[in-house]
């Protein structure tokens, strides 16, 4: 396979602009200095917060099933909000300068809940971020026998109603990471651009480590200390059910949905547009400037900003969201943004679309007018 590779374009005057933009807003404002102070009040919250919701199964006794499943639920939201706002920045290195902190805050917050942390920084770092939405680059839109989630995708006959039996497959995303991607993950030689990766034997160790003390810490010590086992699987399921269906919704229409962009290869291996434009064609934001919504979702309403300054804390994403908007206005840059709601229906529209057979490839020629225009877009045809 050929080596792939951006084009540079008009549309890199954007980011020159941009990136000016943003550094000055870093050195006039602080902004660095305040992002990072508010950066560690969130990690002590989130971690007190985690902490706490899962130490209250010991300090409530909870006489009723709905009040155990209620205190299941809240261990596993607390989770993910805590890995949205501690674990995803050091995963990025973008919570401490020192690359061991990122490490420690990381693997430990992360792997806390079932997951391996190891496996989705390389998917995450190496092919999602460098490639989002390019078939066989992108393990995040993996083929899979459920969900057609780009137009490269072969259609299957009951992807047809995909869009109505997704949240079904959506329940059981946490749950179905735990007890088996990871393991394939670990497993499978090529993993969209990732390939013959090769694992260190602590990796494996480590990987069935965290598996087994994920089963204690949250199943055993409460089983253990006196509540029904059948009780306590039952709201262990439901938890990873709410978990999953949280995750999905806050997320996966950044990038799967009507606005975005899936852009394919040439023969050469050459992508249409720059790196920067296909980071803003290939991402949707939703109350990007939001304090209120960065405070809980850690950055990630604020994708274009993450995707073009992924090594900032994203407590900085408010400001920079901003400057985002105005030059892509600036520089007919497409830029999308939706509120959560209308993300939502936009992915389930986006899903009706890749299941529907008369949209087998939606994605136009990719080597006719490269650098002119596509939607409002990227100034490529995509």
């Amino acid at each position: 396979m050929n080596k792939i590779k951006f084009q540079s374009g008009s549309s890199s005057l954007f980011f020159k602009a941009l990136n000016k933009e943003v550094g000055e807003m870093l050195v006039n404002t602080r902004l660095i200095k305040k992002a990072t102070r508010l950066l560690y009040i969130k990690a002590l919250f989130y971690i007190l917060l985690f902490a706490a919701s899962y130490c209250l199964l010991f300090i409530i006794e909870h006489a009723s099933f709905l009040s155990l499943a209620f205190n299941y639920v809240l261990i596993g939201i607390t989770g993910i909000l805590l890995a949205f706002n501690v674990s995803h920045d050091a995963c990025h290195n973008s919570f401490s300068k020192s690359k061991k902190v990122n490490y420690w805050f990381y693997h430990l917050t992360f792997n806390l809940q079932g997951t391996n942390a190891y496996l989705w920084q390389i998917r995450h770092n190496s092919s999602h971020h460098v490639f989002p939405n390019v078939d066989g680059c992108d393990a995040d839109i993996d083929d899979n026998p459920f969900l057609r989630l780009s137009p490269q995708h072969p259609l299957k006959k009951w992807q047809r109603y995909q869009h109505i039996y997704a949240i079904a497959v959506y329940c059981i995303y946490s749950l179905h990471w735990f007890l088996f991607k990871d393991f394939f993950y670990l497993f499978k030689k090529k993993v969209a651009n990732l390939q013959n990766k090769k694992h260190k034997a602590k990796e494996y160790a480590l990987l069935f480590f965290w598996k087994l003390f994920y089963i204690v810490f949250i199943l055993v010590i409460p089983i253990i200390s006196g509540y029904e086992t059948s009780s306590t699987l039952l709201a262990f399921l439901i938890m990873h059910i709410c978990l999953s269906l949280f995750f999905i919704h806050v997320l996966i229409a950044t990038h799967l949905c009507m606005e975005t962009q899936f852009p394919q290869r040439n023969e050469a291996g050459d992508l249409p547009g720059d790196y920067y434009a296909h980071q803003l064609a290939t991402s949707l934001d939703y109350a990007p400037a939001s304090k209120i919504c960065n405070w809980f979702l850690g950055g990630f309403n604020a994708h274009a900003a993450h995707h073009l300054y992924p090594k900032l804390p994203h407590t900085t994403y408010p400001e920079i969201s901003l400057l985002i908007e105005k030059n892509a206005k600036e520089f007919n840059v497409q830029y999308n943004k939706l509120s959560l709601p209308g993300a939502i229906r936009s992915h389930y529209r986006f899903l009706k679309m890749m299941g529907n057979p008369g949209n087998k490839n939606t994605v136009k020629d990719p080597e006719s007018d490269c650098l002119t225009q596509i939607k409002m877009s990227v100034i490529s045809n995509l």
